[in-house]
């Protein structure tokens, strides 16, 4: 098959269309054809070297994927019926997402959503998992709750939006530019804050603080973060892309009575992830179906200007997903 390898590990530019071995499917996983596959800032890590895929599974990049099943392998659906070939599906993967094929664990196949094509698909399973996961598995938003999400114009921050709401919360945003904060509007968000100009924690402290934080930055937000919480507020931090290392001002967190998740999809055992699929499927694709959520894709490109679609994501071109047309 062909796949995006990163030809110079210390390049993260270097992803060229080649020749490489077509995977086979261990016992419990299907042989996927992949169509389409989903960007993220997570493979934009990958590339600089920053986030690697566990141990044993594959170095290609690009964490879900949407396409037809090639080899079904004796796999079979969370109720116990088969899998066939020539089902269309869509994947959360450790990695292997671009690539012509993939080997997928069952657990971690997810139909194609009622009225969805095979593209809008690819752009829908790791933020669905992720925002799930997070918002409700993890944080347990309730209704009429405050939840600040960070990064709202992106892939993670729009879906967000649209859960939050789906859930009855409320919805503080933060962005780049006054033309992200509109597309956050337009999806429902309630407190539009632009990063550059306005002072987040003093904008949801106007609300009484928000009682879950969704962060995408990390060290450089950590203590900015427990100011913005509301009393037994919950942070989820699910990304780094202000750093690694921050200090804690405990007493303020104490005085909260806050709570911090650190939580992400790659790692997590197959069971987990499963888990996470199903819960997934039953609780946002009704969503999806029936019109409550919408998925927004920004562009779709070749899956070999694989490199141009990390850099427009790096450079914060990109409104909502970008995805890697693989046929």
């Amino acid at each position: 098959m062909k796949a995006i390898i990163q030809t110079d590990p210390g390049d993260p530019t270097s992803l060229t269309w080649q020749d490489t071995p077509t995977p086979t499917p261990a016992d419990g996983e299907v042989l996927l054809r992949i169509t389409t596959a989903g960007v993220n800032r997570a493979d934009t890590l990958q590339a600089q070297g920053h986030y690697p895929p566990p141990k044993g599974d594959t170095d290609i990049i690009g964490l879900e994927a949407s396409g037809v099943i090639e080899d079904a392998n004796g796999c079979v659906r969370p109720d116990g019926t088969p899998w066939y070939a020539g089902d269309e599906v869509g994947a959360l993967l450790s990695g292997g997402g671009y690539a012509e094929y993939v080997a997928v664990p069952a657990g971690q196949l997810l139909p194609v959503p009622s009225g969805y094509s095979l593209t809008d698909t690819a752009s829908v399973v790791e933020v669905a998992c992720t925002v799930w996961s997070n918002l409700m598995m993890t944080a347990e938003v309730r209704k009429d709750d405050l939840v600040l999400i960070h990064g709202g114009g992106g892939g993670v921050g729009l879906f967000a939006i649209q859960v939050t709401k789906a859930l009855g919360a409320q919805v503080a945003v933060t962005a780049g530019s006054e033309e992200k904060l509109e597309v956050c509007r337009n999806y429902g968000a309630d407190v539009l804050i632009n990063y550059r100009e306005d002072d987040f924690v003093e904008a949801v402290k106007e609300e009484g603080g928000a009682d879950v934080i969704l962060d995408i930055i990390g060290a450089k937000y950590l203590n900015k973060n427990v100011s913005a919480l509301a009393k037994d507020g919950h942070i989820v931090i699910i990304g780094m892309q202000g750093g690694v290392k921050g200090e804690l001002n405990i007493g303020k967190l104490l005085s909260k009575r806050g709570n911090i998740s650190a939580t992400g999809l790659r790692y997590r055992e197959r069971a987990d992830k499963a888990r996470i699929v199903a819960a997934t499927v039953e609780h946002v694709w009704p969503l999806l179906e029936n019109g409550t959520i919408r998925h927004h894709i920004d562009r779709v490109v070749p899956v070999q200007d694989a490199a141009g679609a990390h850099q427009a994501l790096l450079a914060g071109d990109i409104t909502g997903k970008i995805v890697l047309a693989v046929e």
